[in-house]
């Protein structure tokens, strides 16, 4: 494995692409260091410890503050970072299946794709904006989050408006440019590592946690044993196999070709297969379902006397409250919904089969056409169902450690959830880049002995 990893700076162009990578994540990173025009940075710390102790909307903030690697923590102008355009995607992705003119620009090749990535970009800007404006006035106007009178800005309303959405606005596009470049001239996808990289800073932050929690640290008392400790990194290790299976599994659908065609002569076909992924959806699921429930949470702010009042505020304490009966069975009710939502959309059978048929190919036993789309939609709908209860399983793991367990959030989500899938996700896809690179130029891989070792 060493000995792979020397080899990946011994090839100049990957060496280049490396290097180049760690520059602009290096670059994504300070962003996130470079506090905001105008802000009290000791005073966003008090209001961030309140919250961090408060179950009405702590839930949402750390799931923010998760995400964009502690820059909202820093309250820095990197806040933002690269979630507008992960929205704008995704908003876009979805409007394909249900507006038709969206559709077609998707099916139009490059020029198609092209006049689509300009859209998200306008889009991405939007975004930015409304969420700018919403920060700053949630800053100048902290008292609306129930957390008591405090002051957070030393600026002028005007000019702190006017420089929060600028520097916010221009900080995120700067990121998504800086990805956009990862993609192209450095190794893996520049989005999903920004991401990654976002998460994995946190990480420091559980190794602290986790030294006072089983050692005596700074001359403090340990709160639970070693043993507790070893038997947290086994079942860590467990998940991360899981994980990791869950991620790569795939149903394979055989596929027989009555002819190939080369230059406008036909051939003998051959088989192949085609490839279902089992967690289709990826991380989608819990990314809705997450900040949904934490917005629901809100309710527990409200303000009343009458018994309806009373009934969403108490409904609301109990869904903000993540390990709560009420907010695990949400989040799995949720997450199943928009496993099946994001595949119905996303997963078109009848594309599939109209491709299969105008290739020449064909599912052994099941006729072109109609037979062949449902054929697919029924297998799709099984292995979702198995992908789902999988995604299932690893997203409640970090909320059964902090009820069951007592794990602090900050050990806890390393163990599940969306920062898990997100890790390993990205780590894959990156390892598979590198690997090809490597056997490109007859070099071993990271699997020598494995099957893409075994094709040269």
């Amino acid at each position: 494995m060493l000995k792979t990893f020397a080899n990946l700076f011994k090839i100049p162009e990957l060496r280049t692409r490396i290097f180049f990578t760690i520059g602009l994540v290096a670059i994504a990173r300070l962003l996130a260091m470079i506090p905001t025009p105008g802000v009290d940075w000791a005073a966003i710390q008090t209001l961030l410890d309140a919250f961090a102790e408060s179950a009405k909307s702590g839930g949402l903030v750390n799931w923010f503050d998760t995400f964009t690697g502690g820059a909202l923590s820093q309250c820095s102008v990197g806040t933002l970072s690269i979630w507008p355009y992960i929205s704008a995607q995704i908003i876009i992705q979805l409007m394909t299946a249900v507006i038709p003119a969206l559709g077609r620009l998707q099916r139009e090749g490059d020029a198609g794709r092209k006049t689509l990535n300009l859209y998200i970009r306008w889009l991405t800007i939007g975004i930015c904006v409304v969420q700018s404006i919403a920060l700053a006035s949630t800053m100048l106007n902290p008292s609306a989050l129930g957390m008591g009178e405090i002051q957070l800005v030393v600026m002028q309303p005007f000019f702190f408006y006017l420089t929060t959405i600028i520097s916010m606005t221009g900080a995120s596009m700067f990121v998504m440019w800086l990805g956009d470049q990862i993609t192209e001239r450095g190794i893996g996808n520049g989005v999903s590592l920004l991401i990654m990289i976002n998460i994995s800073s946190r990480l420091p932050v559980a190794i602290a946690e986790a030294a006072r929690r089983y050692f005596n640290v700074g001359g403090a008392q340990a709160q639970a044993g070693v043993w507790e400790l070893l038997l947290l990194l086994a079942f860590g290790f467990a998940v991360l196999l899981g994980t990791v299976a869950i991620t790569q599994a795939l149903r394979k659908i055989p596929i027989h070709s009555t002819r190939a065609i080369a230059k406008g002569a036909a051939y003998g076909g051959g088989q192949t297969y085609l490839p279902l992924r089992v967690n289709y959806a990826g991380v989608m699921p819990i990314i809705f379902a997450g900040p949904i429930l934490s917005l629901v949470g809100l309710l527990g702010n409200l303000e009343g006397t009458n018994a309806f009042t009373a009934a969403l505020k108490s409904a609301g304490k109990a869904i903000a409250l993540p390990t709560s009966g009420v907010h695990i069975l949400l989040f799995a009710a949720l997450i199943l919904f928009f496993t099946f939502f994001w595949v119905a959309t996303q997963f078109n059978a009848m594309n599939i089969s109209e491709g299969l048929k105008r290739e020449g190919s064909y599912i052994p036993g099941i006729r072109p056409g109609m037979a062949t789309a449902e054929y697919l939609d029924g297998v799709m709908t099984r292995v979702t169902l198995i992908g789902a209860l999988s995604l299932l399983a690893i997203a409640i793991i970090p909320l059964i450690l902090q009820g069951a367990g007592s794990i602090p959030r900050t050990i806890s989500d390393f163990f599940g959830g969306t920062s898990l899938l997100i890790i390993v996700g990205v780590a894959l896809d990156t390892l598979r880049q590198l690997e090809s690179h490597l056997v490109m130029r007859n070099y071993d891989g990271f699997l020598r002995h494995g099957r893409i070792a075994a094709r040269r």
